[in-house]
């Protein structure tokens, strides 16, 4: 045997090897795809009734938010209807209440000095009296308040 026939049979030696090497690969490969393949079309399979379900839960969620939306439209014209009428019967009948207030007062006033006259004490002279929103504050009070 000469040295070329040697290094012949040394690369055919390592080609070998090589393409064992390669085979071993591919078929590691292959099975690594079809593992893949089998895992991708499980999932596929359990992924589709999900989405479906997702789908149809969003679908009930939007008709509940529009429904929501309707009774929240509902309720600012509810309020604002009701912040009308308010207005309304404030402008109403506010101006009468206070006429009829005012008229009270100046009834339970003159009951109450014809009173005092019938008693025999005289009533107390307007300049010492203070009215604060329908009320009298004594003399006393008074006095604190302005020194």
């Amino acid at each position: 045997m000469t040295g070329g026939e040697v290094a012949g049979i040394l690369v055919a030696v390592f080609w070998a090897i090589l393409v064992s090497f390669l085979a071993v690969v591919l078929v590691r490969l292959a099975q690594t795809l079809k593992a893949t393949t089998r895992l991708v079309a499980e999932v596929t399979e359990q992924a589709v009734p999900l989405l479906a379900d997702a789908s149809a839960t969003v679908r009930s969620a939007q008709t509940q938010l529009d429904r929501v939306d309707a009774i929240a439209t509902d309720v600012q014209e509810v309020t604002s209807n009701a912040s009308a009428l308010s207005t309304t019967v404030a402008s109403t009948f506010g101006g009468p209440l206070v006429k009829v207030a005012a008229f009270g007062y100046g009834v339970r006033q003159a009951l109450g000095r014809r009173g005092a006259q019938e008693a025999g004490t005289p009533p107390e002279p307007a300049a010492r009296r203070t009215v604060i929103a329908g009320r009298t504050l004594p003399s006393a009070r008074r006095r604190k308040k302005k020194g």
